[in-house]
């Protein structure tokens, strides 16, 4: 398991450090340039304030007292490598010179000019000569002070991501038929603790849940399942029965045709109703015209009484990658609803149109469509196949979508493996 959370619990705390560390680096430098600088400022404003009061009561200058302090009276009289810099720059108070020197000047008039103050503190200043000492002492005791943090960061990262990677470890494990226990224990009484109990609750829900669904599935498919088929064999049986009336014999048809899709109504719903399969391992493609065939060898008696005529249109490299149930539970789905609503007269054609199944038939313009379920059953619908709504949900757990299209008179139902939308698709005829 990627511990991300703990790393970035580390390295968050550790820039908080280097930051506050580099920070009050540089404050620290400031402070001990800054007390240098007012330390000599205030040496010249002594010797200033002496050399004005002289001047008042004399009338002129006297001879600095203060030691390193020279007094200059014009820009000629000025060091070679201070003359420059003040003739373009009356106003500077600080001079770097060359070799090493360093000046500092005082004006003792109250215009920047002559005379000056001058004192060349190369020789008093003392932060210059242990910059690198004072800089080495500070990286050093940054970084001792980085490695206590992370330090700190590390055990505090532990103590604090350990419970939440044990959660998500718990959890991550859990699968629909092995839902895990007792996720919250070994989990203190706070926020982690309080999610493990959380979910420790969801999953005593679900896994009730998921009791409750695979029952009501396996009681399904015994209990519809097989009283269907017993009621198809027997509906079947009079209709083979040569003593059985031919007004009896029509409403056998509906009933069988009816039993035929209910079979249909309850695999699709067992199917649906199965966990969806995994996205990453696609189904091997399978083959259309064997499947259309043997629906139309399962119907041959129902289908000899449509007033429509199938074709089959299909090669046998006509492959859809969809589960074979799923592909069949379609198909057969698709042309009970084309005989129920197509035009008598007319032909219900399956093909295949540009890598998908197509079952299309002649019918009438369908009602307008609700815009919000488009799949619904329609309330003028007689029809009484396997709703266009579940054929839908079903193909689009299985990674296919169904799209429809009325146009020219002919209405088209296409089913293509892979996610919508598709062009062209408008409203369902009524199932």
């Amino acid at each position: 398991m990627k511990r991300r959370l703990h790393h970035r619990w580390m390295g968050a705390l550790a820039m908080f450090t280097l930051a506050v560390t580099l920070l009050f680096g540089l404050f620290a430098m400031a402070f001990v340039y800054t007390v240098e600088d007012r330390f000599l400022e205030r040496l010249l404003l002594q010797e200033a304030a002496r050399q004005q009061a002289h001047w008042q009561a004399e009338g002129r200058w006297r001879p600095p007292v203060a030691d390193g302090v020279s007094l200059v009276t014009s820009v000629d009289a000025l060091p070679a490598d201070l003359a420059p810099t003040l003739r373009a720059d009356p106003t500077r108070r600080e001079v770097p010179g060359t070799e090493g020197r360093h000046y500092h000047l005082q004006p003792l008039q109250a215009a920047a000019g002559p005379p000056w103050l001058v004192t060349e503190v190369s020789q008093q200043l003392i932060v210059r000569p242990m910059r690198q000492d004072l800089l080495g002492w500070l990286a050093g005791w940054g970084l001792a002070t980085l490695a206590a943090a992370l330090l700190l960061g590390w055990w505090l990262a532990r103590r604090v991501t350990a419970p939440l990677e044990t959660l998500a470890r718990r959890v991550t494990a859990a699968e629909p038929a092995h839902l895990p226990d007792g996720v919250a224990q070994g989990l203190g009484d706070d926020e982690v603790g309080a999610v493990g109990r959380a979910f420790d609750s969801l999953l005593a829900r679900t896994r009730a849940f998921v009791e409750r669904e695979q029952a009501f599935t396996r009681d399904a498919s015994h209990e519809l399942r097989t009283p269907l088929a017993v009621l198809r064999l027997s509906i079947e049986r009079l209709q083979a029965d040569a003593g059985t009336p031919e007004a009896v014999r029509h409403t056998l048809a509906g009933m069988h045709a009816a039993t035929l899709l209910m079979e249909q109504t309850v695999q699709t719903l067992l199917l649906m109703a199965r966990e969806r399969p995994d996205a990453d391992t696609p189904p091997e493609p399978v083959a259309l015209l064997p499947l259309a065939e043997h629906w139309v060898l399962a119907h041959a008696d129902w289908l000899g009484r449509q007033p429509l005529r199938l074709e089959l249109a299909l090669g046998r490299q006509d492959r859809l990658a969809l589960p074979a149930p799923v592909l069949q539970l379609a198909l057969a789905s698709l042309l009970a609803n084309a005989f129920a609503h197509g035009t008598p007269g007319g032909v219900v054609r399956v093909s295949w149109l540009d890598g998908a199944l197509c079952v299309s038939n002649p019918s009438s313009e369908p009602p307008p469509a609700d815009a919000t379920e488009p799949y619904a059953k329609g309330a003028q619908s007689s029809g009484f196949g396997l709703g266009l709504s579940i054929l839908q949900r079903l193909l689009v757990a299985h990674g296919a979508q169904l799209a429809l299209a009325h146009e020219g008179g002919v209405t088209r139902a296409v089913v293509r493996a892979g996610p919508p939308p598709w062009p062209g698709s408008s409203r369902p005829p009524a199932s």
